[in-house]
C-alpha cells in the first residue's frame, strides 16, 4: 500500500506535465505536419531555403551567442566580489541584483526607456545642461540597446551560479599553487579558471537559451528591424494568422533549444558532483584598503549599470511631464476613461496579477516539492528520466508554449486557469532547483534514528523533514511567485483581455502614444518592481549561505 502511494504520489507531476506541456506540443507537430504529406513537404522546403529564414535563425543565434559572452564578462567579477567577500547591505544588494531577472522583459525596457529614452532622465539632463535641442543618446530600436538589455537582464544567473560554485570552493587548491610559488594571476589562471569553468559554462549555457528565445526585450526595443524566432513565431501566430508556419518555426526552435538544454543538463550534472566533493570555503570582509576599493569600485560600477535603470524608472514615474512631482500617472491606474464595460482599468490588473501568482503558488509549490523527492531518492529511476523532464519547460518558449495552448485546448483557452497553468510550468524548474539542493543535503539518520524511535513515515516526515526543509519551501515559494508576476510571452497570447496582467497593462500602454499612457505604464513597472524586489529579499533572507537557486 505504501509503495503504491508513493508511485501515485510521483506521478502527479509527471501527468500535469505531460497534459499541460507535452500534448500541447504535440498539437503543434500536428498542425505543422497536418495535410497532405507533399504539401508538408513542399512548405517545409520552401521554408529552409528562403533568405529569410536563414536570415532570422542567423540574427536569433549570433545575439543570443553575443549578449552570452558580454553577460559573462560583466557577471564574473561579480560572481568573485560576492562569494569571498562579506560587506555591509551583500544581501540586500544580491537581492536587487536578481530583480531583472525575474521581472517581466516590459518593465525592463521601460526602465531603459525611462533612462536612455527620448525622454528619459539621461537625455532630458544633458538637454537641459549642454542646451541641446535633440537628445544625445539615441540607442532606441538598435541591436546596442539589446545586447546591454539582455546583459542587464541575466547577469544575476552569472552571479548566483558561478558565485555560489565559487563560495564552495575551499582555499587549500590556491594555497597549495601559492606554495609551490605561482603568482596570483597564475593560481587563478591554472587552479581557479579549471574548477570553475563547468559553473561558468552551465551559467553561459543559460544564458545563451534565454537569449536565444528573447521575446519582450526584441518586441518592445527593437522594432521591426529586429526579430528572434521568438518574435516572427508571435506574428506569423497572431498578426497573420499563419499557424503551420508558426507551428514550424516552433519546432525547429524546439530541437534547437532541447540540444542546449541536454549539454546543459550534462554540465549541470557534473557541476553538482564536483560540488560535493569540496569543501566549503567561507568569505570573509575585506583585509586591506586594496581589497576595500576593489569591493567598493566593482559595486559602484554595478550600482551605475544595473541599478541605475531601475531608479530611473522611479523617479520618471513621479516626474514625467512639465508639472514636477506629480501622482497623476498612478491616480490614472484606477480611471476607465472610455467608460467601457470591456476595458479593465489597470488597478485590475494588479488584482489579476496577485490571484495567478497565488494560483500558481498553490499549482507549482506541491509538484515541485514532489518532483524533488523523487530526484532525491537513492538509485531512482524516475529521476533519470524525470530530470531532464522537468527542465525542458525551462528551455521551451514561453511563446511556444501559449501557442500550443491556443492550438490544443480548444474551448478551454478562456479558462481562467490556463495563466496560472502556464506559470505554473515556467516555475516549476525554479520550484525544484531551489529545493532540492537542501533536501539532497537532509541527514538520513536523522530519519533514521526517528524511525527507530517508532516514528512511521508521515510522522518522520513532519517532525524531522518539515522544520529543517521550511526555509527551502519559503524560497522556492517566493521564486514561484516573482516568476508569475513577471510572466509575459505566453500571458500574452492565452489571457483574457477582461483579465490582463501586469506586464500586459505595461506593454499596451507602451504601445499606444500619449503621455498619460506612457505614465501609466512607468507607474505600474514601478508597482511590479516593488513587489518583485520584496519577493527576493523574502529570498535573501531565507537562503542559506553559498546555496543558489539556479
Amino acid at each position: 500500500m505504501r509503495r503504491f502511494l508513493t508511485v501515485a504520489l510521483f506521478a502527479l507531476p509527471i501527468l500535469f506535465l505531460a497534459i499541460f506541456y507535452v500534448y500541447p506540443l504535440l498539437a503543434i507537430f500536428r498542425v505543422s505536419f497536418s495535410g497532405p504529406l507533399s504539401a508538408v513537404g513542399a512548405q517545409a522546403a520552401a521554408t529552409l531555403v528562403s533568405p529569410t529564414f536563414w536570415s532570422l535563425l542567423w540574427f536569433t543565434t549570433w545575439q543570443a551567442a553575443l549578449s552570452t559572452v558580454l553577460t559573462v564578462i560583466a557577471g564574473l567579477p561579480l560572481a568573485y566580489i560576492f562569494a569571498r567577500f562579506d560587506f555591509p547591505g551583500k544581501s540586500i544588494l544580491h537581492a536587487l541584483l536578481t530583480i531583472p531577472f525575474v521581472m517581466p522583459t516590459v518593465v525592463v525596457a521601460a526602465a531603459f526607456m525611462a533612462l536612455i529614452g527620448r525622454n528619459g532622465v539621461l537625455n532630458t539632463g544633458l538637454q537641459a545642461l549642454l542646451a541641446l535641442d535633440a537628445p544625445p543618446i539615441q540607442l532606441e530600436q538598435t541591436i546596442w540597446l539589446i545586447l546591454i538589455v539582455h546583459v542587464f537582464y541575466n547577469v544575476a544567473i552569472i552571479i548566483r551560479t558561478v558565485g555560489g560554485f565559487w563560495s564552495n570552493l575551499g582555499p587549500q587548491f590556491n594555497e597549495s599553487a601559492a606554495m609551490l610559488g605561482a603568482a596570483p594571476w597564475q593560481v587563478f589562471r591554472t587552479v581557479t579558471l579549471p574548477l570553475l569553468l563547468p559553473s561558468i559554462t552551465a551559467a553561459a549555457l543559460l544564458v545563451f537559451l534565454f537569449c536565444f528565445t528573447s521575446f519582450g526585450v526584441i518586441l518592445i526595443l527593437g522594432g521591426l528591424r529586429f526579430a528572434t524566432i521568438e518574435v516572427e513565431i508571435y506574428r506569423q501566430a497572431v498578426s497573420y494568422f499563419n499557424l503551420p508556419l508558426a507551428a514550424f518555426l516552433s519546432i525547429v526552435q524546439l530541437l534547437l533549444t532541447f540540444t542546449v538544454m541536454v549539454i546543459y543538463t550534462r554540465m549541470q550534472a557534473r557541476l553538482s558532483r564536483s560540488l560535493r566533493r569540496r569543501t566549503r570555503g567561507l568569505s570573509r570582509a575585506p583585509a586591506n584598503w586594496r581589497q576595500w576599493v576593489l569591493v567598493v569600485g566593482a559595486l559602484f560600477v554595478t550600482g551605475i549599470g544595473l541599478l541605475t535603470p531601475l531608479m530611473a524608472l522611479v523617479v520618471r514615474s513621479f516626474t514625467l511631464g512639465d508639472q514636477g512631482p506629480t501622482l497623476l500617472y498612478y491616480q490614472a491606474l484606477g480611471e476607465n476613461p472610455r467608460q467601457s464595460a470591456f476595458f479593465a482599468p489597470p488597478v485590475t490588473a494588479i488584482a489579476n496579477s496577485l490571484l495567478y501568482a497565488l494560483a500558481t503558488l498553490a499549482i507549482s509549490l506541491p509538484l515541485g516539492v514532489i518532483g524533488a523527492y523523487m530526484l532525491a531518492q537513492p538509485r531512482s529511476r524516475w529521476a533519470a528520466v524525470f530530470d531532464p523532464l522537468l527542465l525542458l519547460p525551462l528551455g521551451t518558449s514561453a511563446v511556444t508554449l501559449g501557442f500550443g495552448y491556443i492550438v490544443a485546448m480548444g474551448p478551454l483557452r478562456a479558462s481562467p486557469w490556463l495563466v496560472p497553468i502556464v506559470h505554473s510550468l515556467i516555475a516549476l524548474p525554479f520550484v525544484v532547483r531551489t529545493f532540492l539542493p537542501a533536501l539532497r543535503a537532509l541527514d538520513r539518520r536523522l530519519r533514521e534514528a526517528a524511525a527507530t524511535l517508532g516514528a512511521g513515515p508521515l510522522q518522520s516526515w513532519w517532525t524531522v523533514d518539515a522544520p529543517l526543509l521550511l526555509r527551502a519551501v519559503l524560497i522556492s515559494a517566493a521564486f514561484a511567485f516573482a516568476i508569475s508576476l513577471g510572466e509575459f510571452g505566453a500571458t500574452l497570447l492565452i489571457a483574457r483581455p477582461d483579465r490582463p496582467t501586469m506586464p500586459m497593462v505595461i506593454y499596451q500602454a507602451l504601445s499606444r502614444p500619449g503621455l498619460i499612457n506612457y505614465g501609466q505604464a512607468l507607474a505600474m513597472s514601478t508597482i511590479l518592481m516593488v513587489v518583485t524586489a520584496a519577493a527576493l529579499i523574502a529570498i535573501e533572507r531565507f537562503r542559506l549561505p553559498g546555496e543558489e537557486e539556479f
